[in-house]
Formats: C-alpha cells, structure tokens, sequence
C-alpha cells in the first residue's frame, strides 16, 4: 500500500483539528516573521554594497566615481534581471495590487530574486530610489505563496499577501500601526476583525523578527522633537499648502519621466542613459545618492555641516542662505532622480524618497522662515514635512500620520500632523486624482477601491463570462444559407455576422426574419447584409472597465453585447452570465 505525502497527512489532520480561522492566524504570524526577515536582508545587502564604496582604497576616488556608480548598478540590475530572473516582473506594490483585482492573489516566485538581487544592486550603486517597494514585493510573494501551498481560497490568499506587505514597511519603519493603516489606504482593505487580527499579528511579528536582528535603532532619529505650541499652528497650515505643491511636482515629474522612458524600446539605451543622467546628478548633487536617510537624520537634527560633507565645495556652503538655497535644489531635483532611476529599469520604491523629499520641504519651509525672524522648531517642520509628502504623494493621509507618530516615539506631534497631511491630501489629491502606485492600474481598469461595487466588478474576469458558441454568418449568405448552416445547427437565437477579415459588420436574430423564414422565393433572394443590423453597442476588449460594461448595458438596454478584440469579433457577453458573476463574485468578497 502506497504511503501519503508527509505534507498531504498534515494538510488532513489541519482541516480536521484546526479551523480555517486560527490557521490563517498562525500562517500570519509565520508571514510576519519572513517579511521581517526579508526587509532586513535586503537592507544589509545594500548597506554591504554601499560600504565597499566607503572603505578602503576606493575611498579617496568615491567622490568622482559617483558619476559612474549608477550606470554600473543599472547594468547590473539589467543582467541579472535578463540573465538569471529571465522573467517580466514589475517594481513592488503596484504589483502587490495587480495580483489582488486581477491574479486572485497569485503572484510569481520571480518578484522574490528580482528583489532581493537586483534592488541592492539598484540602489547600493547610487539609484535614488528606497528599499521599501522591492521589500513589499518579495513578502507579498511570500505571503501569495503560503496561501497557495496550504491551498487557501482566493479572499484568504490575497488577505495573507496584504499581511505580507503589511508586516514588511512594519519593519523597516518599526511602525506596526502605520503599517496596518497602510494596508487599509493603499490595499483598499475594509477593517473587519478577520482582516484586522492578521494584520496586527503579521506588523507585531515583523517588528520583533527586526528587532531580534538589528535591535532598537530607527530609520530616522528623533531625538530633538519639541512639544506643539498652538501660536505656530498657522505655519503647519501654510507648510500643508508647501507639501501639496511639491507633491503634485513629485508625482508630474515621475509620470512625464515614466513615459519618456517608455518610448525608448533598447533597454540597453535606457540604461546607458539613465545611468549617465543620475551619475551628472549625484557628481553635483551627492545627497541624491541611494535611499538618503543619514541625510534625512542630520537634517532633523539640524548637523548642515555633516549633511553637506559630500559636496565639492563645502567649505564655501555653511552659510543659512547658501544651504536653503542647496535644499531647494535637492526638492527640485530628487524626484526626476528617482523617476530615472525607475524609468531606466532600475529596481525600487518611492517611500523612502517622497520621506526624503519630505524632510527636505519642510527643512526648506522651516529655513527659509526662521532666516526671515521667525523662531520656529526646525525638526517638528521637517519631521511633519515628511507627512505632508506621503500623505500628497501616495495619498495615503492616515499611514502619513501614525508613521511619523510611531517613529517618533510619541504624539506630541498629532495636531500639527493632522493639519498639515489633511490640507496636503485633499489639494493634491483634487489635483492628481491616481497615485504613483495606482495611477497605471487606473488605466487598465485594474484597481481596487474601497467602492464595494467597483471592487467586485474589478474582481470580475472578462474572460470567464464571454461565450463564443455562437454560429458566425457571412454578409453575402442567402436567406436559406443561414437558415441551413446556421439556424438549423444553433440554440442560440443570436447571430454573428463577420467579414472576411473577421471583423463584424452586424447582427441578425431570429426575430428579424421569423415573418420571412418560410417563404421559398426569399429564402433564396434576400441576403444577410440586407437583414442584419449594428449592434447596439461594443465591449472593447481589454480597454473596457467591467463598469463600463455594466454601464453599456444599463444605457442599451440589451440582453447581450459583442466583444471586439483589435478589431475582430470575439464572442458575446450576456447580462444574466454577468450579474451571476457579480453575485457569485459578491459573495465570495463579503
């Protein structure tokens, strides 16, 4: 007798002693603690990369080697995206958020070596981009995988994926709650207490796996945060009004950058000049360099002199206009860095440079003002700054908050916080309706919202309600053709009518010739061209949204629509095939 799968009795005994609930919390718990683990490789391996650069004999040439650091790390990415990866795969959370409306939650194993090989690369080689996106990306896997190895349904699949992503900017930020917050804003995940406890253990478990291997120390320091003093709330306003400005500029520049890029086919030439334009940059502009972080933390704490070491010229900067001017430069000039570094194939995330960009707005506000006779706290300004960028940024208001609340050890912060992320959002957001993640989803008619209809008929796949057993006419058959070869042999009721290019010219129904389909005379005089007629509308394939669809049908009034594929008659979609699927797509939402 042939023995089981050790694996296979596991998965009996599972479904026989441990309910779907607690299981999914025990994997959400194990998800967490990969996720943990992921973020910190990832940083180690591009801290690693970095620190060649800055030890040893290649120290004293660092400074002119950054003009060719990017193109190198750039090419890099390229083979080994090219060589070993060998698959398409797509930069972090917009494909977290692909594989949830379109892949039920499925996503591939490349998305794992694609990040944990390439991001380094990236950005340990000067790429102005962060860590984060490239982290998310190889835990949603992870999280995708766990599902599909314990052979979860699809909701559970795609809620440990979201644990993953979660758990992962849990523990680069050691901000569990904005995490959380993160997942409900950007995931378009609803709060309910099945989604809300593997969330939490998920953020928890990344947290401790991080804090097991690097220990207490933050991204970004706070030590000198001051309490809020009501007399400067007007300055928190006017800062929000900055914020929602520089995002719009941040999010412009990355989509105008994106399609430049785009147009150039050779990835080879992408590189070449991608690589070029980021090493002119850092070679003037060295904080441009990487993730930026330590810079962030000398501008909190206000140390110019360390933050500004880099430059060719520093003796002659530490003046307080030469240095606001120098910041103003870096906000003009970071987001066509990372919009370069990205479009030219590089391999990141935008989190760690809209915090850059961030800290650097409100280090330019506070500055600027404070060089003006103003006495306002310069860190509170670039510590909130940071906020009103992700909030403008990735419209994510709530995730801006409670990061920046949770990194800085308190919430002395929160009113100012409020103020600034809320004006930040709801300009940029009435300006830039997408987000960097979202925005090319949006297109494709592929994002999920917090809209309860839109997301279940995102959820719907066209594929799967378009029929095609229906019987195809040519316009010049005879009447009596068509009854033979097509009435004869069809249960449908309905008819195709294509040319010879397989592009269709019209419809008939049987309605349209019941008066005449008996007499003999026509049957072998009167043509299908003459009795057919338009359909009332198309479903474009690939380019119609299923509201759109829903709409088409709500607008015509019709029982079935033709779907046309470039230019070719696909099949039709009928509306009870599609409000069974809603329905059945509904119920396995909720």
């Amino acid at each position: 007798m042939k023995r089981k799968n050790p694996f296979i009795k596991f998965l009996l005994w599972r479904y026989k002693h441990i309910s779907e609930k607690n299981f999914v919390y025990m994997l959400s718990i194990v998800i967490g603690l990969l996720a943990g683990l992921v973020a910190v490789v990832l940083k180690n391996l591009t801290h690693f990369i970095t620190s060649i650069f800055e030890e040893g004999a290649i120290q004293s040439y660092h400074l002119y080697l950054f003009f060719i650091f990017p193109f190198i790390g750039l090419l890099l990415t390229l083979l080994v995206k090219k060589y070993l990866i060998r698959k398409e795969t797509t930069n972090g959370i917009s494909m977290a958020l692909f594989s949830i409306s379109k892949k039920e939650g499925s996503t591939d194993r490349a998305n794992i070596f694609n990040s944990l090989l390439a991001a380094p690369l990236t950005v340990g080689f000067g790429g102005s981009v962060g860590l984060e996106g490239p982290s998310v990306a190889a835990s949603s896997t992870i999280g995708s995988k766990m599902g599909e190895l314990f052979h979860l349904k699809g909701p559970t699949k795609k809620l440990l994926l979201v644990c993953a992503a979660a758990g992962s900017l849990s523990a680069i930020f050691k901000a569990p709650i904005a995490a959380l917050l993160f997942a409900i804003e950007v995931f378009s995940l609803d709060l309910t207490l099945a989604s809300l406890l593997p969330l939490l253990f998920s953020s928890v478990a990344a947290v401790l796996a991080r804090m097991l291997v690097i220990g207490e120390q933050y991204i970004v320091e706070f030590k000198e945060i001051q309490d809020f003093q009501i007399k400067n709330i007007l300055f928190y306003v006017v800062l929000g009004l900055f914020t929602a400005l520089i995002s719009v500029y941040f999010s412009k520049v990355y989509f105008t950058v994106e399609r430049l890029f785009k147009k150039i086919k050779s990835p080879f030439v992408k590189v070449l000049l991608g690589g070029l334009s980021i090493g002119i940059l850092i070679y003037f502009i060295p904080p441009l360099y990487g993730e930026g972080f330590s810079f962030i933390n000398n501008l909190i704490s206000q140390n110019y002199e360390q933050a500004f070491s880099a430059f060719l010229f520093k003796e002659d900067i530490f003046t307080s206009w030469v240095i606001i001017f120098l910041i103003l430069g870096l906000i003009i000039f970071k987001p066509i860095a990372t919009a370069i570094t990205i479009g030219s194939g590089g391999v990141g995330g935008v989190f760690a440079p809209v915090l850059f960009l961030g800290a650097i707005s409100g280090s330019f506000f506070v500055n600027f003002l404070n060089q003006l006779g103003f006495n306002l706290p310069s860190s509170n300004f670039t510590m909130v700054g940071m906020a009103g960028l992700v909030a403008g940024v990735l419209h994510a208001p709530l995730t801006a908050m409670f990061l920046i609340a949770e990194i800085t050890g308190g919430y002395e912060l929160f009113i100012p916080l409020m103020l600034t992320v809320g004006i930040s959002f709801l300009i940029s957001k009435s300006i830039i309706d997408s987000n960097i993640y979202t925005k090319e989803l949006k297109e494709q008619n592929a994002l999920i919202t917090h809209d309860k209809d839109q997301a279940v008929l995102t959820l719907l796949n066209l594929d799967k309600i378009i029929e095609k057993n229906f019987i195809k006419l040519t316009p010049e058959m005879t009447l009596r053709e068509m009854l033979y070869e097509g009435v004869v042999k069809s249960n449908r009721n309905l008819f195709p009518v294509v040319n010879e290019d397989e592009e269709l010219v019209g419809l008939i129904t049987l309605d349209d010739i019941r008066e005449i389909m008996f007499d003999n005379m026509l049957q072998q005089t009167m043509l299908v061209k003459l009795l057919m007629h338009e359909a009332p509308d198309y479903i474009y394939y690939e380019k119609d949204s299923m509201q759109s669809v829903m709409n088409k049908f709500i607008t015509t009034g019709a029982w079935n629509l033709p779907v046309i594929k470039d230019g070719k008659y696909l099949g039709f979609v009928s509306k009870s095939k599609m409000l069974t699927a809603y329905r059945r797509k509904l119920v396995t939402f909720k």
